[in-house]
C-alpha cells in the first residue's frame, strides 16, 4: 500500500465509521469532498520541520453526565508568532460529532476540562486570572498564583474564577454531589523563605529541604477554603468517594524523582479530617479507583522497591481498610488505572501489547481476564460512560495523528469524533508505510520493531536506513503517528525502531532480559534487526545512520564505538559513562536496579560504559543535549565530546538552553530536526526533501543581509569623501 492509499483508506474509515446521525454524517462528508476536491489542486509532498509543529494535538476527552457531549482540549502553535507560542484551548461537541464550539479563547491556555454533575457547568485551569478578585490591591495581586480554577456554563458566557489560592492549583476534582472541590498545591514558603530568597541567602541542604504538594478543599457556594492534608510528606492522584464524604489519595515522603516508587494508598475523611493510611508495601502503589458503591478501591500495585520496571497487579481492599486482594497475577504485562464498570462486576484498563495498545477487563469476582481488541496503534486517555454503554478514548493509528474515537462497550460500532489536521489532506500530505516487523536475534528469540517506509516506496529499491534505538529502555515502540519518523520517511529514510530485549510490552521477563546487560543484548537485537533489513531489500547496507534520544543516546554511544557500519551517528541527551551518570542522574535507583551501585560493581560499569571504548570510533558523531537535563546531565554529553576532540575524530556537540531531558522550545524543535536531516543527508549522499521553502528563505535572509552590507559600505565611502 503507497502512501496515497494510505491516506485514502483513512478517509473511508473517516466516512464509514464518523458520527452516528445522518445530519452529521452528510455534513462530516460534504466537507471532506471539499478538501478533497481542494487537495486535488494541490502538489503532492511530505511532512517538512515546520509542519510537524503545525500538528494540532488533541487530548483530555470526558463524557458529560448523561453522556451526550464530549469536552476536550486542542494545543495549536502560533506560526506567525516569533516564539511559536503554543496555546491550549478547551472544546466541545455532541456525541454524535455535531455542535461542535470552542468554549475558551484568549492568549492563556485552558487545560484540565471537567463537567459539574448537574452537566450545565464546566470548570478548568487557567493563568487568566489578574489577582485577588474585586480586591484591586496590587499587593494581593502578586500574591495570587497564576494557574487557578476557572467555571463556566456550557450554553455559553463568561468564565469565573472560583479559586484564589496562593499558589498555583496543580490539579483538581468536582466531588460527586457538585458542592466541593479539591485541589493540590504545594505549601506555600514562609515569609521567612521568602525573604530569604529576595536577599539571595537561600542555600539548601540537600535532600532535606522540599517544597510538599497537599490537598485543600473548597466550598463552591462559600467560596470557604481549607486545608486537608499536612505533614512531611506529598500528595498526588487523588479521587472522590461517591458519597462525597471520603478521599483517596497517593501520599510519598518527599517530591524526589528518585523516590517516586516509595508510595502509598490513604483516605481521609472531609468532616474529621484524619487521614487513614489504607495499604502500605515496599514498593508503589498508585491509581485508587472507588468502587461504584463505595465499598472497594482498586489500585495498582508493586511490592519492589527501588525500580518501576516491575509490572503492577490489580489490588482490591476494603475502603474500612483489611487485607487486599490481588488479581492478574498471571497476567504478564503491566496494570496501571483500573476503570469500573457502573455495575462493579469488571475492572477494565489499557496495556501495551507488542507494537499496539489494547483493552482488557478482568471479572472481579472469578477473575477471568478478556482481551477487547482496539484499533491497532497508540490508545489511551479512555473514559467510560456512566451507563457503562459508551467509550471514548484517544487514538494515533499508523499514518494520522491522534483523534477521539468512540465506541460501544465491546469496541464495536467505531466512530471518529475530531478532525484536528484537515490541512494534511487539504495540502495532499504524503506519509510513509507503517509495518511490524519480525527477526530473530543470535540467540533464536523472535524480536519485533516498527519501521516506517520511505514515502513513495519503490519496490526492490534500497533505501538509506535509519536505527532510531527507543528510550528507557524499559520503553517500546508502537504503530502509532510520529511525526518526526514521518519527517524522515518524507526525505527517502526508512526509519527502523527495534523493540529489543528490556522493551516493554513482550512479559517480564522480556523486560528484565538487559539486566547487567546494556550494550549486550540490546545491540544484538539491534543490529540483528540491522541485518534483516538488508538481507529483505530494503536497507542499503552501505547508507546506514543511528541516532537515539535518553537511553536511545546511550545505545547510540555504544553503538558507535562497537561497528563503523553506520555513516553517522547522534546521540542525544545519552549516557556515555556509567560510574559518573550513578552519582550525577536524578534516578540512581534505577540504575542500581540494573547494576548495583558502582562502588560494589565498578567492573560492570566500567565496562558497560561507552566512553571507554572511544578510542573505537570511526563515525562522524553529532552530540545533543539540554542544558539543564537533571535525568542525564549535560557532563556525559561533555565528556564525551571532550575524548573525541582529544582523539581528533570527527564530532559536533549542539547543547540547548533551557531545555531539560525532552527538547519543549519550538525553534530548538526545528534546529534538531534539520540538524539531524542535513548531517544524515550529507553522510548518505542525499539531497533533503521537505526543506526547500525553508533553504529559500535562507538564501533571501543571504541575499538581503548582503544587500545590506552593500549598502552600508557605499555609506561608509560617501562619509569618508566628505571628510577633510
Amino acid at each position: 500500500m503507497n502512501s496515497k492509499q494510505i491516506t485514502k483508506a483513512f478517509l473511508i474509515i473517516f466516512l464509514v465509521f464518523i458520527f452516528s446521525s445522518s445530519q452529521a454524517a452528510a455534513e462530516f462528508k460534504q466537507e471532506v469532498k471539499k478538501q478533497e476536491e481542494t487537495a486535488k489542486t494541490a502538489e503532492p509532498r511530505v511532512l517538512s520541520a515546520k509542519d510537524t509543529l503545525r500538528i494540532n494535538q488533541v487530548g483530555s476527552p470526558h463524557l458529560s453526565p448523561d453522556g451526550q457531549w464530549v469536552l476536550h482540549t486542542i494545543s495549536t502553535k502560533d506560526m506567525e508568532d516569533k516564539d511559536l507560542k503554543s496555546t491550549t484551548h478547551i472544546w466541545r461537541f455532541n456525541v454524535d460529532g455535531t455542535g461542535e464550539r470552542q468554549m475558551t479563547q484568549g492568549e492563556e491556555s485552558c487545560t484540565s476540562p471537567a463537567w459539574f454533575p448537574c452537566g450545565k457547568k464546566i470548570a478548568f485551569l487557567s493563568s487568566r486570572g489578574k489577582g485577588d478578585a474585586g480586591s484591586g490591591n496590587q499587593e494581593d495581586s502578586r500574591k495570587v498564583a497564576s494557574t487557578q480554577i476557572f467555571a463556566m456554563y456550557v450554553d455559553g458566557g463568561e468564565a469565573w474564577q472560583l479559586t484564589h489560592h496562593k499558589e498555583n492549583i496543580q490539579s483538581f476534582e468536582i466531588s460527586p454531589d457538585g458542592k466541593s472541590i479539591v485541589f493540590t498545591a504545594r505549601d506555600p514558603l514562609s515569609e521567612e523563605k521568602e525573604k530569604k530568597q529576595k536577599e539571595k541567602d537561600d542555600a539548601i541542604v540537600v535532600d532535606e529541604e522540599f517544597r510538599m504538594s497537599h490537598l485543600w478543599i473548597m466550598d463552591i457556594k462559600s467560596k470557604k477554603t481549607s486545608r486537608l492534608t499536612e505533614g512531611n510528606f506529598t500528595v498526588s492522584d487523588f479521587r472522590w468517594s461517591p458519597d462525597s464524604q471520603k478521599i483517596a489519595y497517593v501520599s510519598r515522603p518527599n517530591t524526589k524523582v528518585n523516590e517516586s516508587w516509595n508510595s502509598d494508598i490513604w483516605i481521609v475523611d472531609i468532616a474529621e479530617k484524619k487521614p487513614m493510611k489504607l495499604y502500605e508495601n515496599p514498593g508503589r502503589d498508585v491509581n485508587p479507583r472507588w468502587s461504584p458503591d463505595g465499598k472497594t478501591i482498586a489500585f495498582a500495585s508493586d511490592p519492589h522497591p527501588y525500580t518501576s520496571t516491575m509490572y503492577n497487579k490489580l489490588y482490591l481492599i476494603p475502603a474500612s481498610g483489611g487485607g487486599a486482594r490481588v488479581l492478574l497475577k498471571d497476567f504478564d504485562l503491566n496494570f496501571f488505572d483500573p476503570i469500573w464498570s457502573p455495575d462493579g462486576s469488571k475492572i477494565y484498563w489499557s496495556a501495551g501489547e507488542g507494537t499496539t495498545t489494547n483493552l482488557f477487563s478482568v471479572d472481579v469476582q472469578s477473575g477471568e481476564v478478556a482481551r477487547i481488541l482496539a484499533p491497532r496503534g497508540g490508545n489511551y486517555s479512555w473514559e467510560l460512560s456512566k451507563d457503562g454503554t459508551r467509550w471514548i478514548w484517544l487514538h494515533s493509528p499508523a499514518t494520522w495523528p491522534a483523534e477521539i474515537y468512540t465506541a460501544d462497550i465491546d469496541l464495536k460500532n467505531l466512530a471518529i469524533l475530531t478532525d484536528a489536521n484537515p490541512w494534511l489532506r487539504t495540502e495532499n500530505i504524503q506519509f510513509g508505510e507503517i509495518q511490524t516487523v519480525t527477526w530473530k536475534n543470535s540467540d533464536g528469540q523472535q524480536i519485533e520493531g516498527v519501521l516506517t517506509f520511505p514515502v513513495g516506496y519503490e519496490n526492490g529499491k534500497k533505501y538509506p536506513l535509519i536505527l532510531n534505538p527507543h528510550g528507557g529502555p524499559s520503553g517500546a515502540r508502537i504503530e502509532s503517528f510520529s511525526s518526526s519518523n514521518q519527517f524522515f520517511a518524507g526525505n527517502d529514510f526508512f526509519m527502523f525502531q527495534p523493540n529489543f530485549r528490556g522493551s516493554v510490552n513482550y512479559g517480564q521477563e522480556f523486560v528484565n532480559a538487559n539486566r547487567g546487560k546494556w550494550g549486550i543484548v540490546d545491540y544484538d537485537d539491534c543490529m540483528t534487526g540491522v541485518d534483516y533489513c538488508i538481507e529483505r531489500g530494503w536497507a542499503d547496507p552501505d547508507r546506514l545512520i543511528c541516532y537515539g534520544w535518553s537511553y536511545g543516546g546511550y545505545m547510540s554511544f555504544w553503538i558507535v564505538t562497537q561497528t563503523d557500519r553506520f555513516k553517522a551517528v547522534s546521540p542525544g541527551a545519552g549516557l556515555s559513562n556509567l560510574y559518573s551518570m550513578y552519582s550525577t542522574t536524578d534516578i540512581p535507583h534505577y540504575l542500581a536496579w540494573f547494576f548495583g551501585t558502582p562502588w560494589n560493581y565498578e567492573e560492570m560499569y566500567e565496562k558497560l560504559s561507552a566512553i571507554r571504548h572511544v578510542k573505537n570510533v570511526k563515525s562522524p558523531v553529532l552530540i545533543m543535549h539540554g542544558a539543564e537535563d537533571a535525568r542525564v546531565p549535560i557532563t556525559q554529553a561533555v565528556e564525551f565530546y571532550q575524548a573525541l576532540r582529544d582523539l581528533e575524530k570527527e564530532v559536533t556537540f549542539v547543547k540547548y538552553p533551557r531545555e531539560g531531558h525532552g527538547i519543549r522550545e519550538p525553534r530548538h524543535q526545528l534546529d534538531r530536526l534539520r540538524r539531524y536531516l542535513y548531517f544524515f543527508a550529507k553522510h548518505v549522499n542525499l539531497t533533503p526533501i521537505s526543506e526547500k521553502e525553508w533553504e529559500m528563505e535562507k538564501e533571501k535572509e543571504k541575499e538581503k543581509k548582503k544587500e545590506e552590507e552593500k549598502k552600508e559600505k557605499v555609506g561608509e565611502k560617501s562619509i569618508s569623501r566628505m571628510m577633510p
